[in-house]
Order: structure tokens, then C-alpha cells, then sequence
């Protein structure tokens, strides 16, 4: 067995990186592609490595050096046109070497798990490809596969057909070639193509003919849930680093990206708060439906959404503004209001005061395990404190501590006869038990407290953080107005607005999803309570904090799940006054993610 390595080309994509090196010389983790790549291979009993350069090749040859000498005989070939070919070329110049073994074939600017190669070598049959079940990121070649696990087509991008994903696998570029497979089919076939095609082509395509015209006894096997990724630009090697890190580094890495988690389809994440049950598929497919007229018209102006927010939440138009996300109106307000003096409940989301100066909070922490309060205690907590401002979280994040509608109409009183703003943000309120009757937003309510500010995220409960959705509201049109200036005039795109206008549709849907979610966090929680290691607190939101009281501390919990299930969880421990207590915090997803996570859970309890 030999192996080919692949690693001609010029990667102008990675700019900089490879003004001055190969692709295969960029390093992810503080090592190099081909590092990575040379090690890996040096574990098995290769007869040779074969490594075809073209671009900075002399440079990859003092690179490579004699590191290798005693585990690998590494041969190069060069590419000398590589600038006016593809890797059909580069192949083509190493046919000879191709027809003299079974061979690895590997392009280098790949990485992959260590398990990978040991995988398809061990594998009996001859021929081998190593795919993928198609995922969004993927780009390039694609392969069907029938039962028997024979590799049926190749699908290059011309003909890919988005109604067919279900059907396609990616090619990984990682093959296993016998030497009479090279001899009798490949080579032949490779010769005849670069004659008539050419040889800026990709050698993937001397496999489709294959296909289209013989039985080309080439097998599919699947990675699974090995991990790997080819690097072709700058935010390919940005994942691929957060991948591949381990550690601590990986879950910084995840962190510092604040979402964009569908980049990691493998991956679970239980800080991704929003509701698993809405919208519902006939939503979905409605939005789809207008997919074209959406991407390519203009969203209307503030008034329009001011009267889709108005409509959508059953208040006045002049009470409401619409924001690019809650983020957006959190900024805007704070920017907005005199907070000079501003009271927070702690621990919190953490949005609001980042956008304070330490001098202007006054804090209060509930002092206790549980993290509750209620609205006597912060009325009697601030009732002597000099505070122009109290904000309040209703369900609380991370605690899930949730002021019943009663408490807070209290609390809107006290605050008014004190002369105090208050901000209640209710992005959860529609996870509460009985949350009809539960939100602050209504005309009555809000014209019988001016002092009032309500905030609502529409990503959480409704579940499309994709259309950055976020409304305000309040009776105090001074306010309501300075706001819609600070914000830009077309700060909703169409498909927001769009969703704004269907949601009347689709309410009796959304009440349906929130009942299930709310059976499904009763049950949540229950399995949740039978860990041993986890002291659970009650929650009225969509997701539960917990203390980790044994065998783990918040840290290594969520670092062994990342590491080990590739399971996302929040570690408290960044919340302020939560740092060093061990406290971590989970979402409530659908019941089959849930299960996931808690047989995770059991597993780290039994190591």
C-alpha cells in the first residue's frame, strides 16, 4: 500500500496565508496540514508517499525535509503548469506510480480524525470512497449510493439538485484504489478524458464516466461521526480550528462565536434558547413559498412594522418599535434613557448591563441556593436606594425566576409611585405555566403605568432566531419615538416582516407549541432531577439552571460534554456573582434531544 498526496495548487482563497506557503503548509492549531497529514500515515505500513507539488513546491520539499526519514520513503512528482491545470493534471503525472500499488489517494488540504485512515484500510473491500451524509456546509462533489453501499453517480455542482439532499453523500477525498482498478479502469479511463476534456479538470470526473458507463465496483464508506473538513478558505480554517480544538481552546472557541451553530450540524446546543416546537412546518413552507419575492424586494419602512408588531401583540401602533433583534432596542434604550442610577437583579442577561458603567448599577442578589426573589423582596431591597431605573428579567436568565402578573402590577406600581423606570424584558413569559395570562403587554396595562417598558426577544419562544426579531413597547411615546430614531429606518428585513404579517394565521399553532413545550420540560426536568451529580432549580422558562454539587465542577461538565457527545451546555460560571459557585445551565429542546443529553449525563456519572 502507497500513498498519492495531492498538493499542486495555488489556494488563492486563503490569501495571505498562502501568498508565501502551500495550502497544505497552513497550520490549524499550531500544526501544519501536511504535518498532520505525514503523521497520521507514518502509523501504518506504507510501501511509499507519493506527494505531487506544483505551487511554492520547492518550499513544501525544505518544509517536509528529512523529518520523516525512517517512517516514511516520501517520492515527489511536479506539477509545472499548475497554474493552467486542475488535479486531474497532477494526477495524471503520477499515473505511473498510481499503477504500481493499492493506493491511498488524499488531497492535502484535508483534515481529519485519526480514526479515518485506519478505517478505510481496514475495510476489506478494494475500492473505497470515504463520504458523507451531505450537510449544509458541504461544497463540491457528491455521490449517490444504493444499498449494497456501491457508489451509483457523481453529481458534480451543475447538477446538483437541492430536492435530492436527502439522497446525496459528500466525497471526503480520501480513496482507496487497488492497483487493478488503476490498471484496468482508472488510468485507461483517465487518459481518454484528459485527451478529449483536457486537463483543467477535476480527476472526480474520470469516476463519474466510470459510473455512467460500467459497473465500476467503487464502495461508499460512510465516516459516520468521525470528524474532519476541507479547507479551501479563511472561515474554512476558522471551523476547522474550532473542530479540531481540544479542551479548553474548544470551548472558547464555540463561545466567541455567540451562534452561527448550524455551521456544526454534529453538534447539540443547550444554550440555543428558543422554543423546538414553532413554527410549525406549514409556517415554514408558506415562507418558503415566498422565498423569491422576499430576497429580492425591499422590507417596508418603521411605520409598516409598527403596525405589524401593534397588530401582532394586540396594542397600539405609537406604543411599539421594532428592533433587528432585542440586542438592537437593548442598545438603543440604554442609549436613550437617564441611567444615571440603574438597579439589576443578579444573575441576569448579561446585555443590559454591559451597557452600564460599574458606578451606575445597584446590585441585588438573591441570597440563596435557589436564586429566587419575588417582588415584595426588591421592592423592599430598593425602596431606600437612589435608582432612576430597575431592571427586570421575567423568567430571569440563567435562574428561570418567575414573577407571577399579580406581583408585577405591584411592582409597576411601587415603581411608578417612586418614580422609576421600569424595564421588564418577557422573552420567556411564554414558557410560563399559564403564560395567556401572564405578559405585561397590553394597552390597559401599559396606559395605567407610562414608567413601563416591556421587552420581548421574538426569537426565544417563537423559535426564529434567524429573522433577528424584537419588539418594544411602552406608553411613553417620548421615549417610544427616540428609540425609532436612534434605529435605522429598514432595520427588518422581508422575511421578518413577512413572518410579522402570517403570524395571525398560525396563533392557535403557537399556543399548541407552547402547552407541548411545557409537558416536555415537566418531563425535562424530572429526568434531570434523577442525576445525582445536579441539584436542579425550579423554572418557569426554557431551560433550567443547576448546581453541579459532585464529582464535576461547571467547567469540566461542560468541557467533557463538548469534548466527549459534542453536547453545548452554559457554564455559569461568566455570570456575575455566579463565578466559582458551579452553576450551569441547559434549554429545554424536543423530547429526542432531551434524551440525548440526559443518557450523556448518566454516562459522565458512571466513569
Amino acid at each position: 500500500m502507497q500513498a498519492i498526496i495531492l498538493a499542486a495548487g495555488m489556494g488563492r482563497r486563503l490569501g495571505e496565508l498562502t501568498r508565501e506557503n502551500t495550502k497544505c503548509m497552513v497550520e490549524v492549531n499550531g500544526v501544519s496540514l501536511i504535518d498532520r497529514l505525514l503523521g497520521q500515515l507514518s502509523r501504518e505500513r506504507l510501501e511509499r508517499v507519493v506527494i505531487v507539488v506544483g505551487y511554492k513546491g520547492q518550499e513544501l520539499k525544505d518544509f517536509i525535509g528529512h523529518r520523516y526519514d525512517g517512517r516514511l520513503k516520501i517520492e515527489y512528482v511536479e506539477n509545472p503548469v499548475y497554474d493552467r491545470t486542475n488535479n486531474i493534471y497532477s494526477l495524471a503525472l503520477a499515473k505511473e506510480q498510481l499503477q504500481e500499488d493499492d493506493t491511498l489517494l488524499i488531497e492535502s488540504d484535508l483534515i481529519f480524525s485519526d480514526r479515518l485512515i485506519p478505517m478505510i484500510l481496514e475495510n476489506p473491500q478494494p475500492n473505497l470512497a470515504l463520504v458523507a451524509k451531505y450537510e449544509s456546509w458541504m461544497d463540491g462533489t457528491m455521490v449517490t449510493v444504493d444499498k449494497e453501499g456501491n457508489i451509483v453517480s457523481f453529481v458534480p455542482k451543475k447538477a446538483f439538485n437541492y430536492d435530492n439532499i436527502g439522497l446525496y453523500y459528500k466525497t471526503v477525498n480520501l480513496y482507496k484504489f487497488s492497483r487493478e482498478f488503476s490498471r484496468q479502469k482508472y488510468v485507461p479511463f483517465l487518459d481518454a478524458y484528459s485527451r478529449a476534456m483536457g486537463n483543467n479538470e477535476y480527476y472526480e470526473q474520470v469516476l463519474r464516466v466510470i459510473t455512467l458507463i460500467d459497473d465500476s465496483g467503487l464502495k461508499a464508506l460512510p465516516v459516520g461521526g468521525e470528524k474532519w473538513y476541507e479547507i479551501d478558505d479563511v472561515q474554512d480554517l476558522d471551523i476547522a480550528e474550532t473542530i479540531f480544538a481540544e479542551g479548553d481552546e474548544m470551548l472558547h472557541r464555540f463561545n466567541y462565536r455567540y451562534g452561527g451553530h448550524w455551521r456544526f450540524p454534529k453538534m447539540l446546543d443547550y444554550c440555543y434558547l428558543v422554543n423546538p416546537y414553532f413554527p410549525t412546518p406549514h409556517m415554514k413552507d408558506e415562507l418558503r413559498a415566498n422565498f423569491d419575492t422576499l430576497l429580492t424586494e425591499y422590507p417596508s419602512g418603521m411605520m409598516v412594522m409598527q403596525l405589524l408588531a401593534g397588530k401582532y401583540f394586540g396594542v397600539k401602533r405609537e406604543y411599539t418599535v421594532v428592533g433587528n433583534g432585542a440586542a438592537e432596542l437593548i442598545k438603543s434604550l440604554m442609549a436613550c434613557s437617564s441611567l444615571s442610577s440603574v438597579g439589576v437583579i443578579y444573575p441576569t442577561f448579561e446585555e443590559y448591563p454591559h451597557r452600564l458603567k460599574p458606578e451606575q448599577i445597584v446590585s441585588y442578589f438573591p441570597d440563596n441556593r435557589d436564586l429566587k426573589y419575588t417582588a415584595e423582596d426588591l421592592m423592599a431591597f430598593f425602596d431606600d436606594k437612589d435608582i432612576q431605573t430597575l431592571l427586570l428579567i421575567n423568567p430571569d436568565n440563567p435562574s428561570g425566576n418567575f414573577i407571577p402578573k399579580t406581583g408585577l402590577l405591584q411592582l409597576a406600581a411601587w415603581s411608578r409611585q417612586k418614580g422609576i423606570r421600569l424595564v421588564v424584558d418577557e422573552s420567556f413569559v411564554d414558557f410560563s405555566d399559564h403564560f395567556e395570562q401572564n405578559s405585561m403587554i397590553s394597552n390597559e396595562v401599559l396606559e395605567q403605568n407610562p414608567q413601563l417598558v416591556v421587552m420581548k426577544s421574538i426569537s426565544k419562544s417563537y423559535g426564529v432566531p434567524g429573522l433577528r426579531l424584537g419588539v418594544m413597547v411602552s406608553a411613553d411615546v417620548q421615549l417610544i419615538d427616540r428609540v425609532k430614531r436612534d434605529v435605522a429606518i429598514w432595520n427588518i428585513n422581508s422575511f421578518a416582516e413577512f413572518y410579522l404579517q402570517i403570524f395571525g394565521k398560525y396563533e392557535d399553532d403557537y399556543r399548541r407549541a407552547c402547552h407541548r413545550f411545557i409537558a416536555e420540560r415537566r418531563r425535562f426536568g424530572q429526568l434531570l432531577r434523577q442525576i445525582p451529580y445536579l441539584r436542579v432549580i425550579p423554572s418557569q422558562a426554557n431551560y433550567f439552571c443547576m448546581e453541579v454539587t459532585g464529582r464535576f465542577t461547571s467547567e469540566e461538565l461542560t468541557r467533557r460534554l463538548l469534548a466527549d457527545y459534542e453536547i453545548m451546555i452554559k457554564d455559569c460560571d461568566s455570570k456575575t456573582f455566579l463565578k466559582g459557585k458551579n452553576y450551569v445551565r441547559v434549554s429545554v429542546r424536543n423530547s429526542e434531544d432531551n434524551d440525548r443529553l440526559i443518557a450523556a449525563l448518566k454516562e459522565l456519572g458512571e466513569v
